[in-house]
């Protein structure tokens, strides 16, 4: 992973309205370890890569951060501030507590349940394409800060390919993919056969 291709990759979606606004303003929203996360990162540079406008296909804007407080009522409080601070972006901004993540799991994807995550980084990695596994951040300072655990390459490469970090079963990471290759046909999926799973 180069230092390139993080400056490629920051030249990209920082140029994107929604990418900016949310970075802009998720300071404001007082969560701590977060990170703007998933499609709204590796679509943006989809479309940038295959000239298609901004947004196409980016149904929502992940925010993921991380807070002990597992309760459905503190993450409820974080996601009806951000729908007042995020108000008039793009499209809708999705947050969600990482910590609250292995007691719903089981009950929306049919599978065990992973280990509790330990911080946000930690559920970037579990993706279930190595592409997608891309964070996007603000330090004090307010410069961006990238995380970006298996580099660049498929991502600029246009590939899907399997993560075998992700606890996520195979009709996620085929469903998903099958409805990215609509939007971006010019997507090299790679079969979910002969995945090493973790």
């Amino acid at each position: 992973m180069s230092a390139a291709d993080e400056e490629r990759f920051l030249g990209i979606v920082l140029a994107d309205p929604t990418v900016h606004g949310v970075l802009e303003r998720a300071p404001a929203l007082g969560v701590g370890d977060w990170w703007l996360t998933a499609g709204v990162l590796f679509q943006t540079v989809w479309n940038s890569l295959t000239g298609r406008p901004p947004g196409t296909g980016i149904r929502d804007a992940d925010l993921f951060y991380f807070d002990a407080d597992t309760s459905w009522e503190a993450e409820d409080a974080a996601i009806r501030a951000g729908a007042d601070l995020f108000a008039g972006l793009p499209v809708p901004v999705e947050i969600r507590n990482e910590a609250r993540v292995h007691l719903w799991y089981a009950e929306r994807f049919g599978v065990p349940a992973p280990a509790a995550f330990r911080n946000t980084c930690e559920a970037i990695d579990a993706f279930a394409a190595v592409c997608c596994s891309v964070g996007l951040t603000v330090g004090e300072d307010g410069d961006p800060r990238v995380y970006a655990p298996y580099g660049y390459d498929d991502l600029f490469g246009m590939v899907l390919r399997p993560n075998p970090h992700s606890p996520a079963p195979r009709q996620v990471y085929e469903s998903k993919a099958a409805r990215w290759a609509e939007h971006w046909p010019e997507l090299t999926v790679l079969p979910w056969d002969g995945a090493a799973r973790p």
